[in-house]
């Protein structure tokens, strides 16, 4: 029955009685239904659901720690222009750096070049030394050999005779000992007097014992004597 039928209700008759056994119907009714209710409650099974809530709140708690360190991070803290500051600055860190590597690299390439440079220079350098080296090597052999011819007889000569530097100076230069070396400047100084001193030579020789024979005789009679002797042909 709705609220307006039972305006109606109320409105058609005026019964006191009537409708007093009306309520007392529904208030019947409405015990019925809440006593049906509590029926039903005792009659339903509730779940534990104890476990359930104990791997909930493990699951919670593992996490509480892990978003903990997020919660707590600066980064969350930031506001979107000091987010974008940051970056900023990160980024010109990061060119500083790149243009630090590339100043010490674009220096070590001139350290490098001028380490070449130099290597090749004093190559250069070496080269031409050895070169004026040996000019003046040549030249100075040059000028020894110029004042040895000029001034070794000079030099020579002014020694002490008994040290016959000009006689050994001779013999060195025609590489032979002193008596062959007088023998062929002798020769070549005056032929025609050279061969007179070999014919003379032979001659001696051919007549040993007569020559010592006379030079006895002329010792012996103090005064020159003649001695016979023999020449052979072409002598």
């Amino acid at each position: 029955m709705d609220e307006d039928g039972y305006r109606d209700e109320d409105g058609a008759g005026d019964d006191p009685a009537a409708a007093f056994e009306r309520l007392r119907g529904e208030v019947s009714l409405l015990r019925l239904a809440v006593g049906s209710l509590a029926t039903a409650r005792e009659t339903i099974e509730i779940p534990d659901y104890e476990p359930t809530l104990a791997r909930t709140e493990r699951i919670l708690t593992v996490l509480t720690e892990q978003l903990e360190p997020i919660v707590e991070s600066p980064m969350l803290a930031m506001t979107p222009p000091k987010m974008a500051n940051e970056i900023v600055s990160a980024a010109l860190q990061a060119r500083r750096e790149d243009q630090r590597l590339l100043t010490e690299g674009r220096a070590a390439l001139d350290q490098a070049t001028r380490d070449m440079r130099q290597m090749v220079a004093s190559a250069r350098t070496g080269e031409e030394q050895n070169r004026w080296i040996f000019l003046y090597g040549i030249g100075g052999l040059v000028v020894g050999i110029v004042v040895w011819a000029v001034f070794a007889g000079i030099v020579a000569r002014a020694m002490p005779a008994s040290w016959h530097w000009p006689e050994r100076m001779a013999a060195r230069t025609l590489d032979t000992d002193m008596w062959d070396a007088g023998q062929r400047l002798a020769s070549v100084a005056n032929p025609d007097g050279w061969r007179g001193i070999v014919a003379g030579d032979a001659i001696v020789r051919a007549n040993h014992d007569a020559i010592e024979a006379c030079r006895k005789s002329a010792a012996k009679a103090k005064k020159a004597v003649r001695c016979a002797i023999d020449v052979k042909a072409g002598e």
